[in-house]
């Protein structure tokens, strides 16, 4: 159960907040949000931010996918992965072996190289913040110096996502609590 209250989509003081949060997320209110609406502007600034760093990026969508997912098991965050794994990781392209393999993908023939890369640099911004010059060189050779950026900051982004997750022990939808 979430450390704070899970706020209402009927909750008439932030109605305009609620209406822009679900349009911008296909009509659905996740506890995600519900959890973050207990401070209106941060739960506004969250949407625009992470918005820009999953939708507007030049970075392929299954790149983007596969990062969050390794970081939501570095972290232990289940929402996460609960939530981009069946959804968001196989419509962008990932099979469900590769899901399923993200845990222990070193031992993975499922990766190419390019997914290797991003798996690695997730591991090494998660785990050291700073990877290691091996790792940024394999992200060199499948992605330009904006790709780079972009994915360094989803990565960032998603550290933050799952500790907040995490801190704030939110459930995903449909489980016990919600």
């Amino acid at each position: 159960m979430a450390r704070v209250p899970l706020i209402r989509e009927d909750d008439t003081a932030l109605a305009p907040l609620i209406s822009h949060l679900k349009a911008a997320r296909g009509g659905k209110l996740i506890n995600l949000y519900k959890v973050l609406l207990n401070s209106p502007p941060v739960a506004g600034a969250w949407l625009d931010f992470n918005t820009a760093v999953r939708y507007r990026t030049e970075v392929p969508a299954a790149f983007n996918e596969l990062a969050i997912l390794r970081v939501s098991v570095l972290n232990g965050a289940d929402y996460q992965f609960k939530v981009h794994g069946p959804t968001h990781a196989l419509k962008a392209g990932l099979s469900e072996a590769q899901v399923a393999a993200i845990a222990d993908w070193t031992a993975s023939s499922l990766f190419s190289d390019a997914q290797r890369a991003v798996l690695a640099w997730a591991d090494g911004i998660t785990r050291d913040i700073e990877p290691s010059e091996a790792a940024c060189e394999a992200m060199r050779r499948h992605f330009d110096d904006r790709q780079l950026v972009e994915l360094t900051v989803l990565i960032s982004a998603y550290n933050m996502h799952t500790r907040v997750a995490r801190a704030l022990r939110i459930d995903v939808e449909g489980t016990a609590g919600t």
